[in-house]
């Protein structure tokens, strides 16, 4: 067994490497090569990308020759893949991982794991008719600081937790000038499922902010959000969603910036409160969100790097506090650790395909929400919306 948590692997002879491909070399896409290449029983043996300038990055920061790809389909037929890398635009998840789930790969998806609730339903279906292994890249659920909370919480450190409140700040108004592509773009099979637009590079560089490819803002840092509240609370389905937003101010895209979400949870009775604001100003990158779960006891208080518990009657200093002696990105290479040992083991991962689901589906309901402008109820029984 090889972690990288614990250091980097022993070379490994070529034989028993792990092959993997990645299938989008974006900027996720690439920093996830890298992580996977710590453990040196992993190499990254192909790399497909229908942007060109992307797919020769994600080549070139390689330090070994690796198979190149334009249409991700090739990628999946190549029989020396092991593993691929899902680290595309959020609409092409789903018909990628049944693709590749289909090939016989294991699989890493980044989040969220798919774009509708039909989606993520198919998807659950199709994992557990499966024997692969699939990751979702919600990496705090392999996170020491999260594990260590979600322990506190569940050993009853807080008392009754009837309402968590989240929130994530940051600012998109500013600085988003026009780009220019920077070389040829299969504009055609990049919009893939989504509708017919005419080539625009605008679209393409800011995909997340457009409905036919993404939840916006919401639904992109929401499903981490939302992923930690279900852990942490050993959540499973809301039973409904509700949101409300404001207007919005970036030109051109369709997707607001500023959204409150309250998800409802009969089972475990309690209520998550998500505010996202990309119109605020910029906070460091330790500080931009934070997430307190209100106890008849005591308070948690998590972000991405320490937490701090604060009793009833003392809250002017922290009972409990926890720093991570890493920085956050140390989630995500315990997140690919955690992936690589499953894959090796057969055992399942931190973040199966249901559990991204879960997540997912809190923040599709949200947009369900915001276009119906009413309260949106989940059939849990029939993996369905409530008409």
């Amino acid at each position: 067994m090889f972690l990288m948590s614990g250091g980097a692997a022993l070379a490994a002879p070529a034989a028993d490497r792990l092959r993997v491909g990645l299938i989008g070399a974006g900027g996720r896409g690439r920093y996830l090569a890298g992580v996977f290449e710590k453990d040196a029983a992993v190499r990254i043996a192909a790399v497909c990308d229908v942007y060109e300038p992307n797919l020769e990055k994600g080549l070139s920061q390689l330090n070994h020759p690796a198979k190149a790809y334009r249409d991700y389909r090739k990628l999946l037929e190549d029989p020396e893949i092991d593993v691929v890398i899902i680290a595309t635009p959020e609409h092409w998840h789903h018909r990628m991982l049944l693709d590749a789930l289909a090939a016989g790969k294991d699989v890493y998806v980044e989040k969220p794991l798919c774009h509708t609730p039909e989606e993520g339903a198919e998807l659950v279906r199709a994992a557990k008719a499966s024997d692969r292994i699939v990751q979702v890249g919600m990496q705090r659920r392999s996170y020491d600081l999260y594990l260590k909370a979600r322990d506190l919480v569940q050993a009853g450190r807080l008392g009754a937790v009837r309402m968590v409140r989240s929130w994530w700040l940051n600012n998109r108004l500013r600085g988003r000038p026009d780009r220019k592509l920077e070389g040829p773009l299969d504009w055609d099979q990049w919009q893939g499922p989504a509708p017919r637009r005419p080539l625009d590079p605008y679209r393409f560089f800011n995909w997340r902010a457009y409905s036919d490819y993404s939840g916006g803002i919401v639904a992109d840092q929401g499903a981490h959000v939302f992923d930690a509240i279900h852990l942490i609370m050993d959540a499973g389905f809301p039973n409904a969603v509700t949101a409300a937003a404001g207007e919005i101010h970036v030109p051109k895209v369709d997707t607001p910036e500023s959204v409150v979400v309250a998800a409802e949870y009969d089972r475990e009775d309690f209520v998550a409160v998500f505010t996202i604001n990309y119109a605020a100003m910029k906070y460091y990158y330790r500080n931009d969100q934070l997430n307190q779960y209100d106890g008849d006891q005591a308070r948690l208080d998590i972000g991405r790097e320490e937490f701090a518990v604060y009793d009833q009657g003392a809250e002017d200093r922290p009972a409990v506090r926890e720093v991570s002696p890493f920085r956050f990105s140390h989630a995500s290479e315990v997140h690919v650790a955690n992936f690589l040992e499953c894959v090796r083991t057969r055992r399942q991962p931190t973040a199966t395909v249901e559990l991204g689901f879960q997540a997912a589906l809190v923040v599709q309901l949200a947009n369900i929400s915001l276009r119906k402008g009413r309260r949106v109820r989940w059939n849990v029984g029939e993996m369905r919306v409530e008409v």
